[in-house]
């Protein structure tokens, strides 16, 4: 990264094993709490292993019943359960190393993640207004710490997510209210909106570090990057989200949304992703964003009745989310635990694994002769991935200390949360 200012702080190298203060325990219990990343990163991948079944037993043979209705819990833990819990756990680390700023850790950090995982629980078994309030704290409190931060670094290029992750927790307020009858929205629309904001997420981290780790990693490739297309291509992708939220006039939402997939596309292809196709880890960041710009073509389609809007709604979700997470998850989990990133059968297989599950879901929503079957080919698929990364990296996780052939990243290599551009 570069500094902002002349007074901005340099952001300092990604933290590893070997960079924890002095007298740092390195057993499972306190080393698992020192970072965001391990306990946010394992809870959201056991999550999803859960989760996922769970909604498929219920979608096809009624098998479970939670305290909401079945489409509602899945649609919100997909979104404020799984992807926020991720988020929490990237951005956390990612600030601290774009800050060389303390962040939570120990008991504060145990206890955000309790509350994280008492609203997993509540949202199944026991929904009602306790749990609405404990399920929309972590947001408000990432946000909170987040801003705070950014600021004393003078961090301005960051202070953006917090804005966004701000809407996100609104978003998520807007469902329990909506859920209780106290906003006369649909609690579905709700969710979409924070759908929408974890793609802005998306749009704001992948823009820094995709073309960054794929210019440290190939530097002789061209690539094309430019500043107002990636502001212009976010504002016109917010527009088309914004628009879609407020039910705008179909044809406001179809053309903007037509535009900003437009503009997305021709910023991701300046990246050069082809020179990412033998790196494992790269093309999976790229891949992922891609599906992006196909969301939102799709949502423009959709709101010109042209195709499913389901096909708009899991291209981001399973698609952009699903497959940005599990890159990020992958990379900055080795890197910040001390090993070397790069790929191995495990990463590849789930890398696989969750794009296929991206491309059957899509599909099932374009073609609905194949629905039945593919839904449930996606939804194995994609629990697959997160089961693989869940085995995988598990003991890694929990503090494990990183095998020979895995020795910490020489300092000045490629980060895992922050790439220089």
């Amino acid at each position: 990264m570069t500094q902002e200012s002349s007074k901005a702080t340099v952001f300092v190298p990604a933290p590893t094993i070997s960079s924890r203060p002095r007298g740092a325990r390195h057993s499972g219990r306190s080393t698992f709490f020192l970072d965001a990343f391990r306990p946010f990163y394992l809870g959201g991948a056991c999550f999803a292993v859960i989760a996922m079944p769970l909604w498929l037993g219920m979608w096809y043979h009624n098998y479970f019943t939670p305290s909401l209705p079945p489409l509602f819990w899945h649609a919100h833990e997909m979104v404020f359960g799984f992807a926020v819990a991720i988020i929490i756990g990237f951005l956390f680390t990612a600030a601290r190393n774009w800050t060389g700023l303390p962040l939570p850790a120990g008991l504060p950090l145990a206890l955000l993640a309790g509350l994280w995982l008492v609203g997993r629980v509540g949202m199944f078994f026991a929904y009602g207004a306790l749990t609405a309030v404990i399920d929309s704290l972590p947001l408000l409190i990432v946000a909170g710490v987040l801003a705070r931060k950014f600021v004393h670094a003078r961090s301005w290029r960051s202070m953006p997510l917090v804005g966004v992750v701000t809407m996100l927790g609104c978003a998520n307020m807007a469902f329990h209210a909506a859920s209780h009858a106290l906003m006369p929205i649909s609690p579905l629309q709700a969710i979409e909106a924070g759908l929408f904001f974890v793609v802005l997420i998306q749009m704001i981290v992948g823009g820094r570090v995709v073309p960054g780790f794929s210019t440290n990693a190939a530097p002789g490739a061209r690539r094309w990057r430019s500043a107002w297309l990636h502001h212009g291509s976010f504002a016109l992708a917010g527009g088309a989200f914004l628009s879609d939220s407020i039910q705008a006039p179909p044809v406001v939402t179809g053309i903007l949304a037509l535009i900003a997939g437009t503009a997305v596309a021709v910023q991701a292809v300046g990246w050069n992703p082809l020179a990412a196709r033998r790196n494992p880890m790269l093309w999976i960041l790229h891949v992922s964003y891609a599906w992006i710009p196909v969301g939102l073509v799709l949502l423009g389609l959709a709101s010109f009745g042209t195709v499913a809007r389901s096909a708009a709604i899991h291209s981001f979700s399973v698609g952009s989310m699903g497959g940005m997470i599990m890159g990020m998850i992958t990379r900055t989990a080795l890197g910040h635990s001390g090993r070397k990133v790069r790929a191995g059968r495990a990463e590849v297989v789930a890398f696989v694994l969750v794009l296929l599950g991206a491309g059957l879901r899509v599909g099932a929503a374009l073609i609905p002769e194949a629905s039945l079957h593919a839904m449930l080919a996606s939804g194995t698929a994609w629990t697959a991935a997160f089961l693989v990364y869940a085995c995988s990296y598990g003991p890694m996780l929990l503090g494990c200390r990183p095998r020979s052939e895995d020795a910490p990243v020489p300092s000045g290599s490629e980060q895992s949360t922050g790439a220089r551009s």
